[in-house]
């Protein structure tokens, strides 16, 4: 479904993003590991086109993402707070979406619905412009956004940050109900090595730009991705 082929992402001197080769399948669920700095967010970026490579191609199914719109159709992501329309109400923002999708307000709000588990928020709350909310709902808001369209391909940074330990467990019920055993591909970037053990069924190990392990989440696996970070502290 996504095929990288020798990208190339530089910050002066500092290279960024630099991978040969990667292909992430239908039916996958990719966690991106890595300390701050390491380069997840920037490859992120690059897959939805925020930012242009120095080098190389990102293709989504066969196309490459920078010279076509429709993979965006397909593809539901949420990285931080630029992706929010913070002069919104929430019910406003999920509106506007709904909008650009074509979904009517009933299936819009149906849809909603299901999110309520994980999206619970106060008649006082809903009222609110999306800036003046709490971090955490900042967070859900975003979330909810990528997911209402139900894409074949989902692209979450760091979607655990800022939610409490509740509604990041509902998070990965969600995201394995809806996306576990199907053609769809999640590709998620977190410091959380828990959740991603958890949910993923593969696992890369991002290091100053280059992907140094991609491997099966196994037993065996996530713990070598924990040697190697308790490795980095010198424990």
């Amino acid at each position: 479904m996504i095929r990288i082929e020798n990208l190339l992402k530089k910050y002066g001197d500092t290279v960024a993003t630099d991978i040969g080769a990667l292909n992430i399948d239908k039916g996958e669920i990719w966690g991106l590991v890595g300390n701050n700095g390491a380069g997840k967010t920037t490859l992120l970026r690059l897959m939805l086109d925020l930012l242009k490579p120095d080098r190389g191609q990102i293709f989504s199914d066969s196309v490459p993402v920078s010279k076509s719109e429709h993979w965006k159709e397909y593809t539901g992501s949420f990285i931080d707070n630029n992706f929010l329309i913070e002069f919104l109400t929430p019910k406003e923002y999920f509106e506007f979406i709904g909008k650009i999708y074509g979904m009517k307000k009933d299936e819009l709000y149906e849809k909603l619905s299901s999110f309520s588990h994980f999206f619970s928020i106060s008649q006082t709350e809903a009222g609110k412009y999306i800036r003046k909310l709490s971090s955490g709902f900042k967070q859900k808001t975003g979330i909810v956004g990528a997911l209402l369209s139900t894409p074949e391909v989902l692209i979450l940074d760091e979607p655990y940050n800022f939610l409490d330990p509740s509604s990041q467990i509902i998070l990965n019920k969600i995201l394995l109900s809806s996306f576990q055993n199907s053609t769809k591909t999640i590709i998620i970037s977190s410091h959380n090595l828990k959740h991603i053990s958890d949910i993923c069924t593969r696992i890369a190990l991002m290091d100053k730009g280059k992907i140094i392990k991609d491997v099966p989440n196994t037993s065996e696996t996530m713990a070598d991705i924990e040697d190697y970070f308790n490795n980095q502290t010198g424990s």
